[in-house]
């Protein structure tokens, strides 16, 4: 059998497979240790137009080196094709764990929040804004901690700016100021998908769902939504505090819940 060599890599079988690119399975040769293998085709990415977002999604990995953050080892480069080498993380998704259990426990779900908040107010201190958080995008170690993943939307517009322009991101996740099509800030955008995951987690389904998008949008932009019964008075506050529909506001209570939610887990 001929086993297919990248660099140093032992390349396995494909473990994920997106619209741009395939995830292999792979062995680094010298030490023994297993990663994931994101490959890319050159001519691709050039048909798409999606040079300057892989650029951009490399370095924003190169940046961010967290606990809680998927780690980016390295990326080799031949004339077709991109391989970038990421940490190999092996309890699957978080979606798929809330599919196959229902809602977490509150402990559970406490534990999984502050372990996002921890990576996420890391991201905003080194200027990165995530802009696609949801359980699909954060996965489960071994250990059952999380690991943000795919920075494929993700913006650092540079020191001192925070104010974006791009909508995007998954609509039920996504902060009505996003929508609005008026700039948002980075950073009160992503808790909001934060506080939308929180739900999730502990409700077993989404805050926002609606199949007509229009319908969607309008219950977002008034933030319409109603916490179960079984919600702990603290958890229901909590998320009626990130799930506010005016960014100012939200802007103040960000700062105590990240300070807050940080110290809590430690």
């Amino acid at each position: 059998m001929v086993i297919r060599k990248v660099g140093k890599y032992e390349v396995g079988r494909t473990i994920g497979e997106g619209t741009f690119a395939k995830v292999k399975f792979a062995q680094n040769t010298e030490t023994g240790e297993s990663v994931a293998m994101k490959v890319l085709d050159r001519s691709t990415i050039i048909k798409h137009k999606m040079v300057d977002q892989i650029k951009q999604e490399i370095s924003i990995m190169k940046l961010v080196r967290h606990p809680y953050v998927v780690r980016l080892h390295e990326v080799i480069a031949t004339r077709t094709k991109i391989y970038i080498i990421l940490e190999f993380i092996t309890g699957g998704e978080l979606f798929d764990k809330i599919v196959h259990h229902g809602r977490l426990s509150e402990a559970e779900s406490r534990r999984y929040f502050q372990q996002l908040i921890d990576g996420v107010d890391y991201c905003h201190i080194k200027g990165v804004y995530h802009r696609d958080l949801k359980p699909e995008n954060l996965l489960l170690d071994s250990q059952g901690n999380l690991k943000i993943s795919d920075f494929g939307l993700s913006a650092s517009p540079g020191e001192g700016v925070n104010i974006l322009k791009t909508t995007c991101g998954t609509p039920n996740y996504v902060a009505p100021e996003v929508l609005s099509h008026k700039g948002y800030d980075g950073a009160v955008a992503d808790i909001w998908s934060c506080g939308v995951i929180l739900y999730v987690l502990m409700a077993g389904y989404l805050p926002f769902d609606e199949v007509d998008l229009t319908t969607l949008y309008a219950k977002i932009d008034k933030a319409e939504f109603s916490c179960p019964s079984w919600f702990p008075v603290g958890a229901k506050s909590l998320i009626h505090r990130i799930l506010d529909p005016n960014p100012q506001t939200v802007l103040l209570s960000t700062v105590l819940l990240l300070s807050n939610e940080k110290e809590q887990g430690k």
